[in-house]
């Protein structure tokens, strides 16, 4: 399995762009040592659970779709790990020079300084994975961060991360769930942010609960900024090749809901929040895409010639197949119009006494 393990590393690092870390090639190397470890009880939670999201999430049961989501989480963030996907989610393309990593850290920069917060600031991120844009947000503001995520093995990750890289002190990650009371009192944060983490997950019903707990834990004047996945005005749900595009990419963004732009800011409004910014990302995300599914195009051939003389299991194919259907499917509804992985909103919570 070793040499699977490296000839596999190999072809994917022929693939990356020439400015490729040291970091991401370690990353990807341990990434694919823990997919092969994984027990085959949890690749097949992880088979069944994209096999739900394929079946429609949008009135199933929120807690057996939270469920699953756990289930997917667990294999998908180390896979995407692999293609230098490790924050989980594709940036818009700010720089055409710069790969997927170096746009996210762009994107992530953007979304720091909307913030507008001093080196004292605290910060949640809300759905923070393996937490490396909270370390990343960290460095930015000079301020310290706090980050809940449902999946206990990234919270996990993510905790190791931040004691290897002397973050212990500025950051702090635990498990939980945004279906829920966020966990941390009133009026704690300086801002708060999102990446696809957010309201990909909630129905539209229960928007005003996660907008009224955001307002909740954050002071007066703090605000919230994103880039989330969202659908946009032109997506029709009776149009038969909107709803088949939409069927294939939601499992790959490991999402169970679609919510429009407008819905999420009405009930952001209804929380008390101020809108300050209601528009589609500032540039299209498909190049990126693109360049992940010729990735794994390449990754498909290695594997499967790999499994074909059992050194690779037959399930690493399958999974990999699964992630090119919804990418492919996605870069085509982006390119359409009809959906936005990162939509940006801000708003602000009124000071005490003014209006909004």
């Amino acid at each position: 399995m070793k040499t699977a393990l490296y000839v596999l590393l190999a072809a994917i690092g022929m693939t990356w762009y020439s400015g490729v870390t040291w970091y991401q090639i370690s990353t990807a190397s341990t990434a694919i040592g823990e997919l092969l470890a994984l027990p085959q009880a949890e690749i097949d939670k992880c088979l069944k659970a994209y096999d739900f999201m394929m079946s429609g999430t949008r009135f199933k049961d929120t807690d057996t779709a939270t469920e699953h989501v756990r289930a997917y989480y667990r294999v998908a963030n180390i896979l995407l790990s692999i293609a230098d996907i490790e924050k989980m989610y594709i940036p818009p393309q700010m720089d055409p020079k710069q790969g997927l990593y170096g746009n996210q850290l762009l994107w992530e920069a953007h979304i720091a300084e909307t913030l507008n917060v001093g080196s004292n600031s605290t910060l949640m991120d809300i759905g923070c994975g393996r937490g490396r844009i909270s370390h990343h947000m960290a460095r930015l503001t000079g301020g310290k961060v706090w980050g809940f995520n449902i999946d206990a093995s990234q919270i996990e990750n993510a905790i190791e991360y931040a004691k290897e890289t002397g973050m212990e002190d500025r950051l702090d990650f635990k498990v939980g769930d945004h279906h829920k009371p966020f966990p941390y009192a009133d009026n704690t944060f300086d801002g708060t942010f999102s990446f696809e983490a957010l309201w990909p997950f909630l129905k539209e019903t229960e928007l005003d609960h996660a907008s009224r707990e955001m307002f909740r834990v954050l002071k007066p004047g703090a605000r919230y900024s994103c880039g989330e996945y969202l659908l946009t005005p032109h997506f029709k749900w009776d149009d038969k090749h909107h709803s088949d595009l939409h069927t294939l990419f939601l499992p790959t963004l490991a999402a169970t809901q679609s919510n429009y732009p407008e819905h999420v800011i009405a009930a952001l409004q209804r929380a008390g929040f101020k809108v300050i910014l209601n528009m589609p990302s500032i540039a299209p995300a498909w190049p990126i895409t693109d360049q992940k599914t010729d990735m794994f195009l390449f990754m498909r051939k290695i594997v499967l010639g790999l499994a074909s003389v059992g050194l690779m299991p037959e399930w690493f194919v399958k999974i990999i197949d699964n992630m090119l259907k919804g990418g492919q499917a996605w870069a085509e509804a982006e390119k359409m119009k009809i959906a936005d992985l990162n939509w940006r909103i801000i708003v602000e919570k009124p000071m005490p006494g003014k209006q909004q």
